[in-house]
């Protein structure tokens, strides 16, 4: 089995993901389900099997976010599928309504798969993660929790990185265990 890392999608294959994506949207106001797409009618890129997350922004507010951080299906089904979710069943937001359609600003992230990082102790994990490039899921027990690399915008210094995503596991941001597991992931983020 090839573990070789998905090539990038082309600039045409990123534009047909969005122009999806705008479509589920659309078609989730007029039918109230997600666009069924056919992988088959698309390029080679977009059967591939990968995982994706969209982002919804109204004025540079966030507005829904909703993916998937293990591959499940072809990239342009799972991309029908997580936009509809962020639109209309993220549950931090009400469903999109029709007239906040025309300021929706649609941002997609297709992810590498995720490693495993290996550490022994909370500095030794603070100097493996790598600002602005990796994304973290952080799982413990029944705990778990994601941020996109695009966070770094927001939370630029390594150690609140890591401490507002032990809070968004559920977890107080100085919590430690040896039991904690981190897995790094990148993304190929377009809008």
């Amino acid at each position: 089995m090839d573990h070789q890392p998905p090539s990038p999608l082309s600039q045409t294959d990123q534009v047909t993901l969005l122009d999806i994506a705008a479509d589920s949207i659309r078609h989730g106001l007029k039918y109230g389900t997600p666009l069924s797409v056919a992988a088959s009618d698309y390029s080679e890129g977009l059967r591939a099997v990968r995982a994706s997350f969209v982002t919804l922004q109204i004025g540079g507010n966030l507005r829904g976010c909703i993916g998937h951080l293990e591959a499940q299906m072809p990239i342009v089904e799972d991309v029908a599928e997580n936009a509809f979710s962020a639109a209309f069943r993220d549950p931090r937001f009400p469903s999109l309504s029709t007239s906040e359609f025309n300021d929706l600003e649609i941002h997609i992230s297709v992810l590498t798969p995720a490693e495993p990082l290996q550490f022994d102790s909370e500095e030794d994990l603070i100097s493996k993660i790598r600002p602005a490039i990796d994304g973290l899921i952080l799982v413990d027990g029944q705990h778990r929790g994601t941020f996109l690399p695009s966070v770094w915008e927001s939370l630029p210094d390594t150690r609140s990185f890591l401490y507002h995503l032990k809070q968004k596991a559920g977890l107080p941001g100085e919590y430690w265990s040896d039991s904690l597991k981190i897995f790094r992931y990148e993304t190929e983020s377009f809008s």
